[in-house]
């Protein structure tokens, strides 16, 4: 029979039988690449050639969540649920440059030297490159890490069955091709869908079942370029967030078969690579003196993953001399900040209507959450009025447009946190707790209003 060119979107993964400039499913230009589909492969007489699997009773089959590779990259261990299972595949996507392959070698090394062998192929930089990443990054290069620079897909699985490797690091998959699916190019959503079903045989062998971690390259829009279908495939999908310039880089899990989804790991970019922030609390606050005020500067807790970290917010107050006065918000949404003077000044009774707002999260956090909203808003008026607050007390409530605080979820975790960090006194709502809370030291202040907080605190 004859092979079949059919023209899917990168974007939504739409076909048509024809070319096109614009996808008409989502109006994406210039997105239809061409496929052939081989209409030989797969069948022979109208059988299937595949060998049939056993069915089994739910209850007999035996987990593998706990037969993990744990790292000492504490971080990444916390992303990953505990480790890395051996019958998983993993993506990790980033934007140019945020140090996904960095990392990556470093994992190889850390497995590499508990005895498991590791096989890193790369389609992207030649085998000098890796090598000068490893003399730079890692102390000592193990005899268990191979590589190979090929585009060649079928080579690197003919590599594994020759090394028996425990661990597969393929940078990155939009850069291999399957003999069997040419002439589609490297990255089109045959070769791409194609290459990453073949690894996922090797990850879920039954007889030799193995981790396999793809690198996935991003797309404008800041997702895994490419087909959907591909994030659904695995089991694990990291996203590493921060700037180039920027020290500070956060490892997130948007998709965890083996974990908790949304989990973040903490990393600081440095000449020797990613080095693991085990205790992120330290990186995003000033250090100061018990009791010490620095008017402008507030606390208060989020939760990224399970656990809470304390940030410090800091805002500067200024005359404007220009009709309209700015609104800076690094790492807030503008929207947010814009949101919170307006409570300021209509339920607060301050007039910020000819003053600049600037407010920036020490250490470069982007804060997402409504729990910050009154830590924001007595920065700001610790800078109207040029007094400190003593670093001794945390505010952790939302405000709603009526100036009443908000309750905001796992409070309790969250004061726990800092009744161990050895904090005196916190701010939030109104009955905020469901039930009765007893803390060791840390005074709870319990306050209905805006208004409340700022005559309490002020005197």
């Amino acid at each position: 029979m004859k092979n079949k060119t059919i023209y899917i979107c990168t974007n939504c993964s739409y076909e048509s039988a024809k070319w096109m400039g614009k996808c008409p499913n989502c109006d994406e230009w210039n997105s239809l690449e061409e496929t052939i589909i081989d209409s030989k492969k797969g069948s022979s007489n109208g059988r299937s050639t595949v060998k049939r699997k056993t069915i089994k009773k739910l209850s007999e089959v035996t987990s593998s969540n706990s037969d993990r590779i744990v790292t000492n990259i504490n971080e990444f261990n916390r992303v990953m649920g505990g480790g890395v299972v051996k019958d998983s595949i993993t993506i990790i996507t980033a934007k140019p440059g945020a140090g996904k392959s960095t990392l990556l070698l470093q994992v190889a090394d850390d497995v590499s030297s508990q005895g498991y062998k590791v096989v890193y192929a790369s389609g992207e930089e030649s085998d000098s490159q890796i090598k000068n990443r490893a003399d730079r990054i890692l102390r000592k290069i193990n005899d268990n890490i191979w590589i190979i620079s090929d585009t060649n897909l079928n080579n690197v699985l003919d590599s594994i069955n020759d090394i028996d490797p425990t661990l597969i690091i393929i940078d990155s998959i939009q850069s291999f091709t399957l003999d069997e699916y040419l002439p589609s190019r490297a990255g089109s959503p045959t070769q791409t869908m194609e290459c990453a079903n073949e690894l996922l045989k090797v990850a879920k062998n039954s007889e030799k079942p193995r981790a396999v971690i793809l690198v996935g390259q991003m797309n404008k829009n800041e997702e895994i370029a490419g087909l959907r279908a591909l994030e659904h495939l695995v089991d694990t999908v990291l996203i590493i967030e921060g700037e180039n310039e920027e020290e500070l880089r956060a490892l997130q899990s948007s998709k965890n078969r083996f974990g908790g989804t949304g989990e973040i790991g903490f990393f600081g970019m440095a000449e020797t690579g990613m080095v693991s922030i085990d205790n992120p609390s330290e990186f995003f606050m000033t250090k100061r003196e018990d009791g010490e005020a620095v008017s402008g500067s507030t606390l208060t807790v989020v939760r990224e993953g399970s656990r809470p970290i304390i940030v410090e917010v800091e805002s500067l107050v200024s005359n404007s001399f220009t009709p309209y006065p700015s609104r800076i918000g690094e790492n807030l949404g503008k929207d947010q900040l814009n949101t919170l003077i307006s409570i300021l000044e209509q339920r607060g009774g301050f007039n910020l209507f000819n003053k600049n707002v600037v407010i920036k999260i020490t250490g470069g956090l982007r804060l997402r959450e409504q729990a910050i909203n009154l830590a924001v808003i007595m920065s700001i008026v610790s800078s109207v009025h040029n007094r400190g607050i003593s670093n001794d007390v945390v505010f952790i409530a939302d405000v709603g447009l009526t100036g009443e605080l908000k309750k905001v979820p796992s409070l309790e975790a969250r004061i726990r946190e800092l009744d161990r960090m050895g904090f005196k006194k916190v701010y939030v709502a109104k009955n905020a707790f469901a039930r009765p809370v007893k803390f060791d030291k840390i005074k709870v202040m319990e306050l209905k209003t805006l208004r409340e907080v700022v005559k309490d605190v002020f005197n």
